[in-house]
């Protein structure tokens, strides 16, 4: 099945501790169905010191479920996203609004 949700993308939270925040995909796991998002549901991790980095007790934004992002079309609404042919490509579009996301 082709992935909605790509790398990239800007995207709304719908639900779990941090609804309504906005953020853009950093990284996609589609085997366990979750996304990592920058600024959104970040935890503390403790980390050891090493000759590259310092230790201490750092942010990091954790996995989140696929089914908890929806797509931010151009009015900046959430959108679902849908696919359709054009030519002889397979596109994904903003149910919203029927903008194609990526040309």
């Amino acid at each position: 099945m082709a992935a909605k949700l790509k790398k990239g993308d800007k995207i709304v939270v719908l639900a779990g501790k941090d609804k309504g925040k906005e953020g853009t995909i950093s990284s996609v796991d589609p085997k366990s169905g979750k996304a990592i998002v920058e600024g959104v549901n970040i935890a503390i991790r403790a980390t050891r010191q090493s000759q590259t980095s310092q230790g201490g007790r750092i942010p990091k934004a954790m996995p989140i479920q696929l089914s908890n992002l929806s797509l931010i079309d151009a009015n900046g609404k959430a959108t679902r996203v849908g696919f359709r042919m054009e030519g002889d490509k397979k596109v994904r579009f903003a149910k919203t609004t029927g903008d194609v996301i990526d040309a």
